[in-house]
């Protein structure tokens, strides 16, 4: 079954999230956007703020991303940033928050999409987008909040990397995303632990082809549990990103076998996913960090969490049926 969903309906899954045309009849039905709450809490900064204070009265900490991605346009750009210094100044208030640049973990962390911040534009994109992270870094650096630039598609990871190791400079806290299912990933994780990075390690959520990715699940997760092992065995903070049992299920093995501490590393989550496993996590003493998204383009979110999984798309089909 898990292989008809690999071969079949997540390329349709995926497809589908690039689909302008769906995408519009998608947004415009009440039905859609009252089951697209479970994944994504609302499309305001008081939303975000309402699922924040949750997540952290039961242990957990969080990751916000406001969504966007593949903007075109330098003023959109700008907003944005703009949304993204709304939200850190309103994580600021909260009481847990303390200089970001301190050796601690932080509880509270912000997640950037470099397309949104103008990686894209035509004209000095990468330029662009790294004055608007680091404008983002600076007054996360002065609230307490941690960043992290996420990886996108494989097109665009070597000005993700030079992106992020730029901003490393000045805020060694920033965290960095990588994704298991590329053939180049372990040399990054080799690179990446050996500067002591923040990484966060994915399976990856885009369609990429079999000529820079592998496709088959089995891959992936080898992959993924050799890439933990060189994150785990140097001096950085690795993430686990994964909702994958065994993934999880080898995660205190790998921390036995290279010294790591639960303090050493946090376990990360969808919003929405997987909460009952969470909550265990969190009250077994991990450290377990919950991915936020909120914003009104959450459409291409959306569709890429019903493509990862089985389990999301028949709780989103059954979700349907139930409302009509």
């Amino acid at each position: 079954m898990a292989g008809v969903f690999a071969h079949t309906v997540r390329p349709v899954m995926l497809a589908a999230s690039r689909a302008d045309r769906l995408r519009r009849a998608v947004e415009r039905s009440s039905v859609t956007r009252k089951v697209v709450r479970r994944f994504v809490p609302g499309d305001t900064l008081d939303d975000v703020l309402d699922a924040v204070a949750a997540l952290r009265d039961s242990g957990r900490y969080v990751t916000i991303d406001y969504l966007g991605e593949n903007v075109t346009d330098a003023d959109d750009a700008t907003a944005i940033v703009q949304e993204y210094l709304r939200l850190l100044d309103a994580l600021g208030r909260r009481p847990e928050t303390s200089s970001a640049s301190s050796h601690q973990v932080q509880p509270l962390e912000v997640s950037l999409k470099l397309s949104a911040l103008g990686q894209a534009l035509a004209c000095d994109g990468d330029k662009i987008a790294l004055e608007n992270a680091r404008r983002i870094c600076e007054r996360a650096d002065q609230v307490g909040v941690w960043v992290t630039v996420d990886a996108e598609d494989h097109t665009t990871i070597d000005s993700m990397l030079s992106i992020s190791g730029d901003l490393r400079v000045d805020f060694p806290w920033v965290g960095t995303v990588v994704q298991s299912y590329l053939y180049r990933t372990p040399a990054d994780c080799r690179d990446l632990a050996a500067a002591g990075a923040r990484v966060r390690l994915c399976k990856g959520a885009y369609d990429e082809p079999t000529s820079v990715a592998h496709r088959a699940g089995a891959a992936v997760t080898d992959s993924y549990l050799d890439c933990l092992r060189v994150l785990m065995a140097g001096p950085g903070y690795p993430m686990v990103a994964s909702h994958d049992p065994a993934i999880i299920d080898a995660v205190p093995g790998l921390a036995r076998e290279t010294g790591c501490s639960t303090a050493d590393f946090e376990y990360q989550m969808l919003y929405g996913i997987r909460d009952g496993e969470q909550r265990r996590l969190a009250d077994a003493g991990n450290q377990m960090r919950v991915y936020v998204p909120f914003g009104e383009e959450w459409y291409g979110y959306f569709m890429r969490r019903l493509a990862e999984r089985p389990a999301n798309l028949t709780f989103f089909l059954r979700a349907l049926l139930e409302r009509q």
